[in-house]
C-alpha cells in the first residue's frame, strides 16, 4: 500500500482520537488525564496496523463490509484499553467516546465515498435497473463512477415499492410507464440472472419502447461473481427471450455421469459436438477423444480446448469402420457421444446418396464399433426431423434410432436423444437473419406460418448428457422444447433488437423436404422420466436381421427414396419449390 496512505490514515486515527476524547471530557465535565490519551491512541494505531491491518481498506470504494470492518477494529481496541484504563477514568466516559469514535469514523468515511463517487465522473445518461436483489445492488455500486445517473429501481415484489436504496426509489414498471410517457431513457439494465426466459420476455415486450437500449446480465449459470458485473452486461438478443433455462437441471448426475471417465465424441467440431467437448470438460472427464472429418473444425475445437483437458484429435470420418476401430482399440472410450451428421435439410435433399451414407452408415459404424469395444454407454444425437419426416435427413436420423433401439447392444447401454432447433448453430436461421440485417437486406423467411422448435446449445446438451446418464438402453429420449416459435416473429424480433430501420419480411416459399412445423412425438405415448424436461418415446421394433437386410438394399438402390420410404413407412416426402 501507498506509504502516504497508511500515514494519512494513523494521522486520521490521531486527530479523530483526540476530538472525541476532548469532546467526551468536556461533556461529562472531566479531565482526561494524558495516560488515557496516550493508551486510546495507542491501541488503536496497534488494532489498526497489526491486528485488522485495515488500514489497507479503500474509502473511495466502500460498501458496508468496509464500514463494518471499521467497527470492528475500534471495537476490539476498546476490549484492550478498557480493563487497562478504567483504573484512570470513569469507564462510563470511555463507552460513550467509543460511540461518538465510530459514529465520526464512519461519518467520515461516508463523507468521502459520497464525494468521490458523486464527482468523479459527469452523468449524461440515464439509467434503470430491473431487479433490486443483490445482482442489482452490486451494479448500483459499479455504476457510480460511470456516465449513468440511475434514476430507478424496479422490482415485481410490491412489498418494495416505494422504499429507496440510497435515495435511489424502487418502482413498479407500470409506475414508470406513467412516468415516462412521451421520452425515453437511455439503458435498461435487467439484473435478474435466475429469471426464466419468458419473463424476460415479458419485460422487453412491456418496457422495450421506453429505453433507446436494453441490457441484460448473463443468466446464473454462466455469470462470472469474480468480474465486474457491469463489464458483463451485453445487449438483449433473441437467445436471452427464447432461452429455456431447464430448472431440473441436474449437474451432479451429470457430474456423477461424465467425471474421470474416457468419452469419445464424434462431430466434436460442430455445433453440438463441441459444445459436447465444452460440457465434458466442464464436469471433469478423464480424456476426450475428438473425431471429425473437417480439419478446420477439429483444429477450431483444438484452439479452444487448448490445455483446458487431455484431448486427442482424430481427423478421421465415421464411415470408415477400419480406421474407427483402431481409433476404439487405441483409446478404450467409456463413453460415445454421436453428432456427426449432415443436418443441412436442402444440402442433404441435392446429395441423397452421401447423406445416406455418412447418417446411416456412420451411425451403424459407431455403435457397431462401440459394441464390439465394450463401450459403457452411446448417446445418439437425433432431431425432431425424425418424426413424421418430410425430407431425407430427418428419414435417415428415424433409421438410426431404429438401429440404436433394436441392435443387440451387447453390455453397451445405447440411448438415441430427440430434440429441435438450437439457437446458434451453424444451420440454425438466426445466423443468417442476422448477417441479412448486419448487410442492410430484407430478411427471408419461407413461409408465414412456420414454426421451429428451439433451445439454447449449451441447454441442449447438457440434458443430452443427463439422458444419457438415466439411459438404461433401448430409450428414445425427447427434450422438453417448450412451445414453437413462428419464424416471422422470430424474424420481426431480431429486426426490432437490431434498432435497424427499412428491413422488412420477405417470403420465399417452403424449399424441398422443408415442413410448416415440427414433431417431438408421432403419438401421445411419451413416458415420463423423474424430470420434466425429459420424457421417453414409446419403443418401434424392427427385427434387426430385417433392418440390417434394409440398410445393405438402400445402399444399393438406384432410387433410395423407395427404400427410404419401405424402411420408414411415415416418410411423406415433400418436393417444394
Amino acid at each position: 500500500m501507498n506509504i502516504s496512505k497508511r500515514l494519512l490514515n494513523y494521522l486520521v486515527i490521531v486527530i479523530l482520537s483526540l476530538l472525541t476524547l476532548s469532546l467526551s471530557g468536556w461533556i461529562f465535565g472531566v479531565k482526561i488525564p494524558i495516560i488515557v490519551f496516550a493508551g486510546v491512541i495507542l491501541v488503536r494505531l496497534i488494532a489498526s496496523t497489526f491486528i485488522f491491518r485495515d488500514y489497507s481498506l479503500s474509502w473511495s470504494k466502500a460498501t458496508q463490509k468496509t464500514f463494518l470492518t471499521k467497527s470492528i477494529v475500534y471495537l476490539a481496541a476498546f476490549a484492550i484499553y478498557m480493563p487497562i484504563l478504567f483504573t484512570q477514568i470513569e469507564p462510563t466516559i470511555l463507552i460513550g467516546e467509543l460511540f461518538v469514535y465510530l459514529f465520526m469514523i464512519n461519518l467520515l468515511m461516508y463523507g468521502y465515498y459520497y464525494y468521490r463517487n458523486q464527482n468523479s465522473v459527469e452523468k449524461t445518461k440515464s439509467v434503470v435497473i430491473y431487479g433490486a436483489g443483490k445482482a442489482g445492488l452490486k451494479l448500483q455500486e459499479e455504476f457510480r463512477n460511470s456516465e449513468y445517473k440511475l434514476m430507478y429501481f424496479i422490482d415485481d415484489a410490491s412489498d418494495l415499492h416505494n422504499r429507496n436504496i440510497d435515495t435511489v426509489r424502487i418502482i413498479s414498471k407500470e409506475r414508470l410507464k406513467k412516468r415516462l410517457t412521451g421520452q425515453k431513457y437511455d439503458l435498461l439494465v435487467i439484473a435478474m440472472p435466475s429469471a426464466r426466459s419468458l419473463h424476460i420476455k415479458d419485460i422487453y415486450e412491456e418496457l422495450h419502447g421506453y429505453f433507446h437500449k436494453i441490457q441484460i446480465l448473463p443468466s446464473i449459470n454462466t455469470i462470472l461473481r469474480e468480474q465486474p458485473f457491469s463489464a458483463q452486461l451485453k445487449e438483449i438478443s433473441v437467445a436471452d427471450l427464447l432461452a429455456r433455462h431447464p430448472q431440473d437441471l441436474d449437474k451432479k448426475l451429470i457430474s456423477s455421469f461424465i467425471k474421470e471417465k474416457t468419452i469419445l465424441i464424434t462431430g466434436a467440431g460442430g455445433s453440438i459436438g463441441s459444445e459436447i467437448v465444452r460440457q465434458c470438460v466442464k464436469f471433469g472427464a478423464k480424456k476426450l477423444i475428438l473425431i471429425d472429418h473437417s480439419e478446420y473444425n477439429l483444429y477450431q475445437i483444438e484452439q479452444e480446448i487448448g490445455k483446458k483437458a487431455d484431448i486427442v484429435c482424430v481427423m478421421q470420418s465415421v464411415v470408415n469402420r477400419p480406421q474407427l476401430q483402431k481409433t476404439f482399440e487405441m483409446h478404450k472410450p467409456q463413453v460415445v457421444v454421436h453428432a456427426a451428421a449432415y443436418k443441412h435439410v436442402p444440402m442433404v435433399e441435392a446429395n441423397i446418396e452421401e447423406a445416406i451414407l455418412n447418417n446411416v452408415i456412420g451411425t451403424k459404424n459407431c455403435i457397431d464399433t462401440a459394441i464390439e469395444n465394450g463401450v459403457e454407454k452411446f448417446i445418439l444425437i437425433s432431431t425432431d426431423k425424425a418424426v413424421r419426416p418430410t425430407n431425407v435427413m430427418g428419414t435417415t436420423k428415424r433409421i438410426c434410432e431404429l438401429y440404436a433401439q433394436n441392435v443387440d447392444p451387447k453390455k453397451t447401454e445405447i440411448v438415441a436423444v430427440r430434440f429441435g432447433n438450437v439457437l446458434g448453430s451453424s444451420g440454425s436461421v438466426i445466423p443468417k437473419f442476422q448477417s441479412q440485417i448486419q448487410k442492410g437486406e430484407n430478411i427471408t423467411v419461407t413461409h408465414p406460418d412456420i414454426t421451429r422448435y428451439f433451445m439454447l446449445i449449451p441447454e441442449a446438451c447438457e440434458l443430452v448428457l443427463q439422458a444419457g446418464a438415466i439411459g438404461k438402453g433401448g430409450e428414445i429420449f425427447i427434450l422438453n422444447m417448450g412451445e414453437p416459435v413462428r419464424i416471422v416473429d422470430l424474424a420481426q424480433k431480431m429486426i426490432e433488437l437490431s434498432g435497424q430501420e427499412g428491413i422488412e419480411i420477405e417470403f420465399s416459399g417452403l424449399r424441398p423436404g422443408e415442413k410448416l412445423y415440427e414433431e417431438l412425438l408421432i403419438d401421445g405415448s411419451e413416458k415420463a422420466t423423474e424430470y420434466d424436461s425429459i420424457t421417453i418415446a414409446a419403443p418401434t421394433p424392427y427385427p434387426i436381421d430385417k433392418l440390417n437386410g434394409d440398410i445393405d438394399a438402400l445402399l444399393r438402390d438406384k432410387n433410395p427414396l423407395d427404400k427410404l420410404k419401405e424402411i420408414v413407412p411415415e416418410f411423406h416426402h415433400t418436393l417444394n419449390s
